[in-house]
């Protein structure tokens, strides 16, 4: 007898097997097809392989280098304020919770269900004279059921994972879009800086331009002069006051784009008095950029993080080609009569315990297709993350073009500055003494002019330059280790049901 029975339950096992093995789905094959690029590999370029390589990493507060108080405390200001922030980190909270979802589905689940009614019955024909006719039961029912998924083929585990990974991209993300809160508000700062600079050129030529024009008047009332040396000296004031009245208005337009960045009104911009900018950092670059910067960027982090997201998606999809099974047990009870809980030690109690398996059969290809798509997806975020690193070291490598362009063209414009104020000063002298006429003074007036504000927005340039290398490097957001490890950024190879049948123990003999 007891033979009969380990031959019966070899039997179901063998035939349980065989149910698992043909209802699993075939994959088709389907994989990804695209690579993760290694940044070690990309040419770097000239620029970055001959850039000063004694810099290091910017600092967490990099734009204290710039020297100006009231540029910390308003970056300051801006990230405890800023909507944009709040957004970012209202989004982490709810990956992070979704992520908590997620990974729920690998616990025991426990529901309870209680229904407590009270029935009266009528007293008519239509029941007829029963015992129940005009009196008052109870219709109680009280279960608790569980459920566990076995999760053989770790598709719950995955897809915890996938919730996970993404929470870690959204941080990421955050910590992006603080990085490009600080470089707009320090871009904006030194646009405003650039404009003070660009206003004092214009009030001075005003009021040089006033100071030809009286010397015009009294060389005309002395008859060495004309009328049209007075109207020529008269005629581009108007233009240097338009020019004076543009240079407010774009300040004032900084001061409102600065408050609306750290999350204020338009009337905390105007207590912003003008720049004081002094920056005092070398403009090198980090030793081994293409290796690290992978771990400095936070763009570069979060599309790290969401290529390993992807290749859990596509182990949960494997996993759909697999049978599922669940644990599942029910206690409960029920009772119609007796009082208020009288169900709950009624014998008609009944329990319940076993396993639940499901396996695709035929679905008409729906899980290959959620395999492809995600197998897709998976291309999709690796090629985004190529495109990343390609996409950083080409910002490194401009900047660092840019600034040494600027340099030789501040050098330049120094020159140019010192040439028009020669040549101005001299076509002044020979127009007082009479010895040139005044088309000379407003040509030289024009190339001085011209010069200066050359010079300002040169200046400048080298600033924002320099803010948007220090954000090419990511800004000091980034933590290497805040990355996932290149070994989860591929799919696993799934294990299928044979090799995982393979561990259980085995039949017994007869």
């Amino acid at each position: 007898m007891q033979a009969l029975k380990l031959k019966a339950i070899a039997t179901a096992a063998a035939i349980t097997v065989a149910l698992i093995i043909t209802g699993c789905a075939s994959t088709g094959k389907i994989a990804p097809q695209d690579k993760i690029s290694d940044a070690t590999t990309l040419d770097v370029g000239a620029a970055i392989r001959t850039a000063n390589n004694d810099a290091h990493w910017p600092d967490l507060d990099w734009w204290r280098t710039y020297n100006d108080p009231q540029l910390n405390s308003w970056v300051e200001v801006a990230n405890q304020g800023s909507p944009t922030l709040a957004m970012a980190q209202a989004r982490v909270r709810e990956a992070l919770s979704i992520a908590g979802v997620a990974r729920s589905a690998q616990s025991p689940q426990v529901n309870g269900e209680l229904s407590i009614q009270r029935e009266h019955w009528a007293d008519n024909v239509f029941y007829g004279p029963g015992p129940l006719a005009n009196q008052d039961t109870w219709n109680n029912v009280g279960t608790i059921g569980l459920s566990y998924r076995l999760d053989l083929w770790g598709k719950d585990k995955n897809s915890a994972e996938l919730a996970l990974d993404v929470a870690h991209a959204s941080a990421a993300d955050a910590q992006t879009a603080q990085l490009e809160l600080d470089s707009n508000i320090i871009r904006t700062y030194i646009g405003m800086s650039r404009d003070y600079a660009l206003l004092d050129i214009a009030t001075t030529t005003l009021d040089r331009q006033q100071q030809l024009l009286a010397l015009a008047k009294r060389r005309f009332a002395g008859g060495i002069g004309t009328q049209l040396d007075v109207s020529q000296a008269q005629t581009p004031l108007p233009e240097y006051e338009r020019q004076i009245d543009t240079i407010e208005e774009s300040i004032a337009l900084a001061k409102n784009q600065l408050a609306a960045l750290a999350g204020k009104g338009p009337g905390a911009g105007e207590s912003i008095s003008r720049p004081t900018l002094a920056l005092d950092a070398p403009d090198g670059l980090p030793s081994s950029v293409p290796v690290e910067l992978i771990g400095h960027r936070p763009d570069i982090v979060a599309a790290r993080w969401m290529v390993t997201a992807q290749a859990r998606g596509i182990d949960a999809a494997k996993a759909d080609f697999y049978p599922n099974i669940d644990l599942l047990a029910s206690i409960g009870g029920y009772a119609a009569m007796g009082p208020f809980f009288k169900f709950l030690k009624s014998p008609s109690g009944s329990w319940t315990g076993g396993l639940a398996m499901s396996l695709p059969i035929f679905d008409g290809g729906r899980i290959r297709s959620q395999l492809g798509a995600q197998s897709a997806a998976y291309d999709e975020a690796v090629d985004q993350y190529n495109q990343t690193i390609v996409g950083a070291l080409k910002d490194i490598s401009d900047d660092v073009i840019r600034l040494r362009s600027l340099q030789r063209q501040q050098d330049d414009a120094q020159r140019s500055v010192a040439s028009a104020t020669k040549s101005f000063d001299l076509a002044k002298e020979g127009f007082r003494r009479g010895l040139t006429d005044y088309v000379n003074v407003l040509i030289a007036q024009s190339q001085l002019l011209q010069a200066q504000q050359g010079l300002a927005r040169i200046q400048a340039e080298q600033l924002e330059a320099h803010a948007s290398l220090q954000e090419a490097l990511g800004g000091g957001l980034g933590v290497p280790s805040n990355g996932p490890k290149e070994s989860s950024m591929a799919p696993a190879k799934h294990i299928g049901p044979i090799g995982a049948l393979s561990k259980l123990s085995k039949l017994p003999s007869e």
